[in-house]
């Protein structure tokens, strides 16, 4: 038998690497969820870094252009392949391909990190800080991880990948990697430091310094015994169960989450300043999408107003960082508590995008259509239950808040008018049988005038309603 022999990248360039793994990887990279490109053809593949973590694993950083976007900047991937001449039965799975040229060639190459072995070194690599190649992994200097965790990889993430090591920490993985410090980083890192306990705070992670310094990945606490708040209405709606008390402590939650987000960053100027900059960015985005998805047209007069209107606030509330993406796959609940968690925003739009201070009603209004889907994901739809469960959760808000989302409705209007045409681009897009729920919400979004805010807005007391007047 042939010896093994382990790649090292500092004998062999990029180029010569590229050359064994290039055409495995036009096939692999369009078959992966977290491929931007799903489905498409890879037409232009780099090799941007190649790091040797242990014989026999690379860790690389590529570049891809696919056939439908040639003419956009290349995207990076983060990747972790394992090179063996003979793969086991075992890993049979994680199987890539054989490499029929280069330095490689006759070898079999894999997904690494489905290995275990690949995996426990990887959080050997968090325990004990340090650099190889490019790569730099650190962790909180008062923090002790353990050795010896069981690693296993979760398999319902779309844009990522999560190792959980012994149920005890959970190591997201971003495969889609951009310049810069990545907010899963930087915001929990911020909110411990604030003293916030709804965030899961970091104790280590990595990042790399080439091609441009970029956050690689992130270890956190993980709350084994913590249900997904989509999960959890979900299972409210199949036991025909009010979520009412679950939706008023999850918006007590998210003004927390706020309220230390106004303390950890900078504010920036009120939104009246900027609502005609606001407004003028929903309007290009519905003119784009209605041309994608023909459905939009006959309201797209109604939901002008809404951004019109909002053209027209002058809000003295200031604009801060905010989640980006909230929804109730972003909140967990353990016991009675809420955690809100993955706070890297929309990973298509770029980082220095996702880092700008925006209006917290974008993340309120992320929640209220979350609402919408749980209820019209079952027959017969429940839009009682996803009202209920809206008001419940400003009021939840207001609470905590001192501020009703709903004592500016304009404001809350255009947010949630702007993510349901988002919302319509995407299921045509991706899931054509669910364009019907952000299409029904678009109906009302385009007919209704924005509702007077509930009386005593703005008040510590929240608003009582959810539960006499909505028969909670």
């Amino acid at each position: 038998m042939r010896k093994v022999v382990s790649p090292r990248p500092s004998s062999h360039s990029p180029a010569l690497l590229l050359t064994s793994l290039a055409g495995l990887l036009r096939t692999w990279l369009p078959e992966q969820r977290w491929f931007a490109g799903k489905g498409r053809r890879v037409t232009e593949l780099a090799l941007l870094s190649a790091t040797e973590l242990h014989p026999g694993c690379l860790h690389l950083l590529v570049s891809t252009r696919h056939d439908s976007a040639a003419h956009l900047p290349g995207d990076c991937y983060q990747l972790l392949l394992g090179v063996r001449e003979v793969l086991p039965p075992r890993l049979a799975h994680t199987c890539i391909g054989r490499a029929s040229e280069g330095p490689l060639a006759g070898m079999m190459v894999y997904d690494a990190l489905q290995e275990p072995r690949s995996a426990d070194l990887l959080l050997e690599r968090l325990r004990t800080p340090g650099t190889v190649g490019p790569l730099r992994f650190e962790r909180e200097a008062h923090v002790a991880i353990p050795a010896g965790l069981t690693p296993r990889l979760l398999d319902a993430e779309q844009s990522n990948s999560s190792l959980v090591y012994g149920d005890s920490y959970i190591l997201k993985i971003f495969r889609r990697v951009q310049p810069g410090i990545n907010p899963d980083l930087e915001v929990p890192w911020a909110l411990a430091r604030q003293g916030c306990t709804r965030v899961p705070a970091p104790v280590a992670w990595f990042r790399t310094s080439q091609p441009q310094a970029a956050t690689l990945g992130v270890l956190q606490p993980f709350l084994r015994d913590a249900d997904d708040g989509w999960t959890l209405a979900l299972e409210s709606l199949a036991a025909g169960r009010d979520f009412t008390d679950e939706a008023y402590e999850l918006g007590k939650a998210t003004a927390e989450v706020h309220l230390a987000l106004a303390g950890a960053f900078a504010l920036g100027v009120p939104v009246g300043r900027r609502s005609r900059r606001l407004a003028a960015s929903m309007n290009e985005r519905l003119d784009a999408t209605s041309r994608s998805v023909p459905d939009l047209l006959p309201y797209v007069a109604g939901l002008r107003g809404a951004f019109d209107a909002l053209a027209a606030l002058d809000s003295g509330r200031p604009v801060q960082r905010i989640h980006g993406d909230l929804h109730l796959g972003q909140v967990l609940r353990a016991g009675k508590r809420w955690f809100v968690i993955d706070f890297e925003g929309e990973p298509a739009r770029p980082i220095a995008e996702r880092r700008h201070p925006q209006p917290p009603v974008r993340d309120v209004a992320g929640m209220l259509r979350s609402f919408d889907y749980a209820a019209r994901s079952r027959r017969p739809w429940r839009p009682e239950w996803a009202r209920r469960c809206r008001d419940a959760y400003c009021a939840g808000y207001a609470a905590q808040a001192r501020w009703d989302p709903r004592a500016e409705p304009e404001l809350l209007r255009a947010y949630e008018t702007d993510r349901a045409v988002y919302e319509a681009l995407y299921e045509a897009r991706h899931r054509p049988d669910w364009l019907p729920v952000p299409m029904a919400a678009i109906a009302r979004l385009a007919e209704r005038a924005p509702a007077p805010a509930p009386s005593g807005s703005g008040t510590q007391k929240p608003v009582p309603s959810f539960h006499s007047a909505q028969g909670g």
